[in-house]
């Protein structure tokens, strides 16, 4: 096995290690280590590797069959003239011309971009020859030998001037059509391989791509458009709150905060078309606007309705370097009323879903708890007029008795013959007290069935909401009440409102409906000024609480 058999530029077969055999060009041997590296084009990259002479010469028998020791005096030189080129051999060597013809075609039906093929110092001792002195044809490096073409032999034309070098890095190789055969086609010019112009890539590829990347283009200068509108309204919206805030006002700074929270909520209150959920137990917040001693203290709303059963408490606070912060905490409930809700909303998704119960025989009530002066009375009972006097006929209260006599007038319940009644007492200072029978002391016993019954109290009977808001604003002019630091307008007594349903003939219990308005609980700061019958009554009110 001698070097001298490959060239650089040979064409020769390989076997790949998962067993393929296939067509790779010589770029290098080394003859010192006996090996040779080949490189094929294969998946749009050139690849190659380092194999040993006998593995090349196992799979090329042709090297070894054909090729034999060159003489010097075959070979012409490249300072010889033409006239002393050795005359053509009468040998033959196959070529395919179909093939050729089928190439030429292809290549002449290309665009203007074709590949052009560089010319080279006149000489012919670049190219490999045989014993013959006829330049050895170089195989291509991928193109197999077809079986449909057939091999025709012709004369071989003297040695040319113009070589063409071998390229040593195989390209991609372009499948000519052909009518006769879907094989490769393997064209060689003075033993060089000649390599096709590789495929454009498919304009719908691009296309895809181009629409892509231009999709990107079109949702980034989206977002920045309205990145920057937001940044301007935002601006806008600071300037306006500077405009509104007093900066002499102590709390500036977290008034900035607590309108800087609430602009990034999305907030949304309770409407009269919104769905009631019914449940058993329901926990509701309502929440009350500052009165006129806190808007004269200039103080801060840190409460935050932002849900129709979320809110926010924003709590103030102060860092060690006296740094100002601001604490939000959320707070959940079945239903949250902002400072503009009315007690017709506040009635329709807490106690009207109750009305339905007492028709069948079920007892329901309805507390109504919160500090001192936070509008438990003005929404139980109603709103207080100019010269302090209650009207009733916006309480629920009031609500709730024109929903039981509207479905006592139903045909299913007329059948049951109920009558209504009313009942009106307070707890004060751990007694009870009837305010419809000027406040007559009430005693609270226990029966045979181990049921609390409250005995002595009256029962007036009513038949429709006039009656009732009567009931209501006698017991109203003599519940006992106050004036304190925190509300002037404070209970100081539990008032327990009751609507009564009993069987006419036999006058037994069908049911009832309670609703309470507890007294508020008190800090000791709000009683603090307050004299000493007041400040008993608010450690009263809370001690009864805690039960």
């Amino acid at each position: 096995m001698s070097a001298s058999k490959l060239v650089t530029g040979e064409s020769v077969k390989i076997q790949r290690s998962d067993g393929r055999v296939h067509f790779a060009l010589v770029s290098n041997v080394n003859a010192d280590a006996q090996t040779v590296m080949v490189e094929w084009f294969e998946r749009g990259e050139t690849k190659g590797k380092e194999v040993d002479f006998k593995h090349i010469f196992a799979m090329n028998e042709d090297l070894q069959a054909s090729t034999g020791p060159t003489s010097s005096a075959s070979v012409p030189s490249a300072h010889s003239s033409p006239s002393q080129a050795p005359p053509p051999s009468k040998l033959q060597m196959p070529v395919r011309s179909s093939a050729r013809n089928a190439a030429k075609r292809a290549a002449s039906s290309r665009p203007s971009s074709a590949l052009s093929v560089p010319e080279t110092p006149k000489s012919a001792a670049s190219r490999p020859v045989t014993s013959s002195g006829i330049p050895k044809r170089i195989n291509s490096p991928l193109a197999p030998r077809s079986q449909n073409v057939r091999d025709e032999p012709i004369t071989p034309s003297p040695p040319v001037k113009r070589s063409i070098p071998v390229p040593v890095t195989a390209s991609k190789i372009v499948k000519p059509k052909s009518s006769a055969s879907n094989s490769h086609v393997r064209h060689s010019i003075g033993g060089a391989a000649l390599q096709p112009e590789p495929k454009k890539q498919r304009e719908p590829a691009t296309t895809a791509a181009n629409r892509r990347r231009s999709h990107c283009v079109k949702e980034v200068e989206r977002l920045k458009k309205n990145r920057e509108e937001r940044r301007a309204r935002q601006a806008e919206h600071v300037q306006n709150r500077l405009e509104e805030i007093d900066l002499n006002n102590p709390n500036a700074d977290f008034l900035m905060m607590i309108r800087d929270y609430i602009s990034g909520l999305n907030i949304t209150s309770l409407s009269p078309r919104d769905q009631v959920s019914a449940q058993r137990i329901t926990v509701c917040v309502r929440k009350r606007p500052l009165n006129k001693k806190e808007l004269t203290r200039q103080e801060a709303d840190v409460l935050t309705v932002n849900a129709k059963n979320h809110l926010y408490v924003h709590e103030p606070k102060l860092k060690v370097d006296l740094t100002k912060y601001l604490e939000n905490h959320p707070f959940r409930f079945d239903f949250a009323f902002n400072e503009d809700a009315q007690n017709s909303i506040v009635y329709r998704f807490t106690a009207q879903p109750l009305v339905e119960t007492i028709f069948d025989r079920g007892m329901a009530t309805c507390f109504a708890y919160g500090q001192t002066g936070s509008g438990k009375t003005h929404t139980m009972g109603g709103h207080f007029t100019n010269n302090r006097e209650q009207d009733a006929s916006d309480g629920i209260y009031a609500l709730a008795a024109a929903d039981v006599f509207r479905l006592l007038a139903l045909p299913k319940n007329q059948a049951k013959d109920l009558t209504v009644s009313s009942s009106f007492f307070e707890i004060y200072g751990g007694k009870l007290f009837d305010l419809l029978n000027n406040k007559a002391k009430l005693r609270v016993l226990e029966d045979g069935k181990q049921q609390v019954q409250v005995v002595g109290l009256t029962e007036q009977a009513v038949t429709c909401v006039e009656d009732v808001l009567r009931c209501i604003q006698l017991g109203n002019q003599i519940r006992t009440s106050g004036t304190t630091s925190a509300n002037q307008h404070s209970s100081r007594s539990h008032a327990v409102f009751q609507l009564v349903l009993r069987k006419r003939a036999s006058k037994k219990l069908h049911g009832k409906f309670s609703l309470i308005d507890l007294a508020g609980n008190e800090r000791g700061a709000d009683t603090s000024s307050a004299d000493r019958q007041t400040r008993m009554e608010g450690a009263e009110i809370n001690k009864s609480l805690l039960a």
